[in-house]
């Protein structure tokens, strides 16, 4: 009787428990992980796709909570040889999948296909990697030669008033907003979806609204070219599309012509797109500035 009181406690205790299951995504990673570890023992992609997948049908059909994890071998490669651990055993793979748990970019699973959750894993880690390198960009600008100020600092305040100026000027409703800022190696890009709640208060991903805003920033603190997109719309109106371009530390607002334009272009081959019906191309609202900004200096 007690040894199945016991087992029963245990199983209760299983469904406490969450886990993480770090994922190769692509089978270019899968090839490395195969011919790099011995112990790694799966014999294809697909195979290990649908291994994967029915473990997490099994997991939350027991009522566990399970993440899913991007694992990327090179990452792998360098945690193993920091902490001094041999890569080719599970305890190391476990180690790090862990570690992933805590700090790497992460999906929860909750019933949907893997051809869903894997592009939105993609999403997450792109995300996040897009906002450590902006903010990283960010804190190595230093002060204002002439106020002493430091500038990625003074910038993201900033970045994140224009925000407000912006969700509060677009009205109730559906926003979709991406801003994209050019440096060097390649543009950064952020998206973020804001919708109102039944109080009528916008509604924002946190981690989206932090990214966004730090890349509006950089782009505000290094004066880089860059603008800034705006979709709204409510589920009985017609949609419409707003756009800035990066002017100092503020936005400049765009024509509607200019909004067409830069709507209905394809970014990489420049040709021209056929724009969507029922969408209106604006020139955007009001955003209430207060007159110019101080232009901060290296």
């Amino acid at each position: 009787m007690a040894h199945t009181q016991h087992q029963t406690m245990r199983r209760v205790l299983r469904r406490e428990i969450a886990g993480t299951i770090g994922l190769l995504t692509d089978e270019q990673d899968f090839t490395a992980m195969r011919r790099r570890y011995r112990t790694f023992t799966f014999d294809s992609h697909a195979s290990y796709l649908q291994q994967v997948e029915a473990l997490l049908r099994t997991l939350a059909s027991q009522g566990g909570h399970t993440t899913v994890a991007l694992f990327d071998p090179e990452e792998y490669a360098e945690f193993c040889a920091e902490h001094g651990l041999e890569p080719d055993t599970p305890s190391s793979r476990t180690r790090f999948t862990a570690e992933l748990a805590a700090t790497g970019a992460t999906v929860p699973y909750e019933g949907q296909p893997l051809d869903h959750l894997v592009p939105n894993l993609i999403d997450e880690a792109v995300r996040q990697a897009t906002w450590e390198y902006a903010t990283t960009l960010l804190s190595r600008i230093g002060t204002c030669a002439s106020c002493g100020e430091d500038i990625g600092r003074v910038a993201f305040v900033r970045a994140s008033e224009l925000l407000v100026r912006i969700l509060d000027a677009s009205g109730p409703g559906e926003r979709h907003l991406v801003c994209s800022v050019s440096t060097e190696p390649e543009t950064l890009v952020a998206v973020l979806r804001a919708d109102d709640d039944q109080n009528g208060t916008p509604h924002l991903d946190e981690a989206e609204a932090l990214e966004f805003t730090t890349v509006l920033a950089l782009g505000i603190a290094t004066q880089s070219p860059g603008g800034l997109v705006m979709r709204a719309g409510t589920p009985d109106s017609t949609d419409r599309v707003y756009g800035w371009r990066l002017r100092g530390e503020g936005l400049e607002p765009l024509t509607a012509g200019e909004v067409f334009d830069a709507y209905c272009t394809d970014v990489e081959s420049g040709d021209l797109v056929s724009p969507e019906s029922g969408v209106d191309y604006c020139a955007p609202p009001d955003l209430g500035e207060e007159g110019p900004t101080t232009r901060h200096t290296h």
